[in-house]
């Protein structure tokens, strides 16, 4: 949780919050999605978070991936804004956020190697896109939806 957010939880408890976030749909050359199996959920997920105080939705990206993969990546392609009903999430813990979640792709770059952070997330993989596990987190799902879609 960022710092910003803790801030907020001293304040509010764990009462519903609307925090703006992105999340990065990361594919190999062979079209392989990068997921991330999150500690705090046992599910599997985008890498992504919440945006920090005067952060842009594209800065938060590139910082979530950094943070929790060590990938740096090239350009970022807006995939969708994503916000409703169905991007309430309520954690094991208690916490409720309703998400406001800028998602985009990006390609992993030529022989990058991830780095990954288990303060976060216990593992990753590439999955092949018929392969994506059922236990991906809930306000993922309609973000993964839309990119195997594909282009509108």
């Amino acid at each position: 949780m960022n710092d910003y957010v803790a801030e907020l939880r001293k304040l509010v408890g764990t009462r519903p919050l609307i925090l703006p976030g992105t999340s990065v749909v990361v594919t190999d050359p062979a079209g392989r999605i990068l997921l991330l199996e999150r500690v705090d959920t046992g599910g599997w997920g985008l890498p992504g978070g919440i945006m920090e105080p005067g952060e842009s939705f594209e800065d938060t990206g590139r910082r979530e991936l950094k943070e929790e993969t060590g990938l740096e990546v090239g350009e970022l392609h807006l995939l969708g804004v994503f916000s409703g009903p169905e991007y309430y999430y309520r954690y094991p813990h208690g916490d409720e956020i309703h998400n406001v979640t800028a998602a985009y792709t990006a390609e992993l770059p030529p022989g990058a190697v991830v780095d990954l952070d288990t303060t976060e997330n216990s593992a990753w993989r590439l999955f092949a896109p018929d392969e994506i596990p059922d236990t991906v987190i809930a306000p993922e799902r309609p973000i993964l939806a839309r990119y195997l879609e594909g282009p509108r």
